[in-house]
């Protein structure tokens, strides 16, 4: 199993790779937009300008959000990487809404006429083939150490295959209308793929973004209150639990409850017992930071308590 160190390693590694390969196709796209005075690529040196923008947000976020919990901070810096994740996935937002507004532009009011050139295909097959590659890196660092960042910076380099796919569709399409003068409606096909990546992209960045929102004002997911309670109660030596409390800080969980137990117990057997319930709610939150408040069991008072 990964250390707290090496996992902090590998996630910087994915996010300092995704900042290295956004500057390389930001700069390729640059430099063939201006040798071939194509607009069409230089739009898109653009857009690769914004994920440069959103991948040294993301590789900040993940340096700050691993520094040690402080006096200031005594849960940790994790919140930066759900604010991140936040930022990105408004970002993603943003650039469908200019996808959309550019789309229905060019489908009802003015005529775009793009250069299907070798070099524009040449840069979005070498977009794609980067976008993929790191994409999986950040998916796979986000799945491993539950890094909303992560994934947002991967959903985001995920959209750039989808969006430099429409692209080359667009360019075939373009081609083949050239080839064939009765099929020049195909030169509106690039305009109306690129709605369907725009509204599926939106979807998706949504369902982040209110995941990400719901660990920003600490919401507990549905059901974990109730297995957390019916999990520990199931132990022998626990009377109740209640008090159950669920914060999010980045990939850390923290996880605060109040037990009744036998107040005849010696510290030691308290103690073992309070080990017992951390490996237990850790079986449902793996990793999770457990703190247990255990409360002696009068019969006078139990039945209040557990209400």
């Amino acid at each position: 199993m990964a250390t707290h160190v090496d996992a902090e390693r590998e996630k910087k590694y994915a996010a300092l790779t995704s900042v290295i390969a956004a500057i390389g196709l930001t700069v390729f796209k640059i430099i063939i937009g201006i040798l071939t005075g194509s607009l069409g690529i230089l739009a898109e040196a653009a857009h690769s300008g914004l994920d440069l923008l959103a991948a040294i947000v993301t590789f900040a976020a993940i340096h700050f959000s691993s520094k040690p919990a402080d006096r200031d901070h005594l849960y940790g810096h994790g919140k930066i990487e759900n604010l991140s994740a936040l930022f990105e996935t408004l970002l993603l937002l943003v650039t469908c809404v200019w996808i959309i507004s550019e789309a229905v532009e060019r489908l009802f009011l003015k005529e775009v006429r793009v250069e299907a050139s070798i070099w524009a295909f040449l840069v979005m097959i070498v977009s794609i083939v980067i976008d993929y590659s790191r994409s999986r890196v950040l998916y796979r660092a986000a799945r491993d150490y539950n890094s909303q960042a992560l994934e947002a910076d991967a959903l985001h380099f995920s959209t750039d295959i989808w969006s430099s796919a429409v692209v080359i569709l667009g360019l075939i399409c373009i081609k083949i209308g050239d080839w064939v003068p009765s099929l020049g409606f195909l030169h509106k096909a690039d305009a109306l793929a690129a709605l369907g990546v725009a509204i599926i992209v939106i979807y998706v960045s949504i369902q982040l973004g209110m995941r990400t929102v719901q660990a920003l004002i600490d919401a507990a997911p549905h059901g974990i209150h109730d297995a957390i309670k019916n999990s520990v109660e199931s132990l022998p030596g626990v009377s109740n639990c209640h008090n159950i409390r669920i914060r999010h800080s980045g990939p850390q969980t923290f996880v605060d409850i109040h037990i009744l137990a036998d107040g005849a117990k010696t510290l030691k057997e308290i103690h073992d017992l309070t080990e017992e319930i951390e490996c237990e709610i850790q079986k449902i939150i793996p990793d999770a930071d457990v703190t247990i408040h255990p409360e002696p069991c009068r019969t006078d008072d139990e039945g209040d308590a557990a209400q």
